[in-house]
């Protein structure tokens, strides 16, 4: 535990995590109705709705970094200490910046190795969807600095520190967040949540390693921004 900062602890902190995805996506899912005109029972397949997601993203995010805040903020903690937002140094960035392009290259490779699209039907039927709506430019934003804000803090942010109790804590740490990191995008398969996992792992030991959770949010910011130009690219 760091010196100075009294931490929720394990299921607390999963327990707390749990209600805030609620709060934030209930909101998100409020507001897509709202938008569509449509009652929520109504809200069938926005999963591939480039203008839907956004939405979910733009509204939910907020909601959960401002909860997230609060919650780290009790009992006289610095928040910003506590989710680890300090900036890290730039060999620090530089190293992780290297393990991301290593890890799309191996991610592609064995993709590819199995016969697989690299780019996914959802991401094709987000930003075409997107698109044809002018929507792009928003959805851009949300799945390049949205998500990644609002998921780093959360998991490699509280969660994480919620976890990690003492130095023999790293790995289950790492792990755990990784896990759920990964099973929150159920929007795709196996194969793609198993790749999602592995870069929860080594986004986590970045977290570990460096002390930073800005680090990760540009890293997970990174990797979002190769998988839409990706799919700009090589979508049909």
């Amino acid at each position: 535990m760091e010196p100075g900062i009294k931490a929720w602890g394990r299921f607390a902190s999963l327990a707390f995590a749990i209600v805030v995805l609620l709060a934030g996506q209930g909101l998100s899912l409020a507001a897509v109705s709202w938008f569509y005109g449509l009652p929520l029972r109504e809200l069938t397949g926005i999963g591939g709705d480039g203008v839907a997601v956004a939405i979910i993203i733009l509204v939910s995010t907020p909601v959960e970094v401002a909860l997230l805040i609060m919650l780290a903020g009790r009992a006289g903690n610095d928040p910003l200490r506590y989710l680890a937002l300090t900036v890290p140094s730039r060999g620090q960035l530089l190293f992780g910046i290297a393990g991301v392009i290593a890890l799309i290259v191996v991610g592609n490779t064995v993709s590819w190795l199995f016969g697989r699209d690299i780019v996914t039907t959802f991401q094709s039927d987000i930003v075409r969807s997107a698109s044809a709506t002018g929507w792009l430019a928003l959805l851009w934003f949300a799945v390049v600095v949205g998500a990644p804000v609002g998921e780093e803090i959360l998991f490699r942010g509280f969660v994480f520190r919620g976890w990690l109790r003492t130095p023999n804590d790293a790995w289950p740490a790492i792990v755990v967040t990784a896990a759920l990191f990964a099973m929150l995008h159920i929007q795709y398969d196996w194969f793609v949540i198993g790749q999602i996992f592995c870069f929860g792992l080594f986004l986590g030991w970045m977290r570990w390693a460096t002390g930073s959770t800005l680090l990760t949010i540009v890293l997970h910011a990174l990797i979002n921004f190769e998988g839409m130009l990706e799919t700009m690219l090589l979508s049909k």
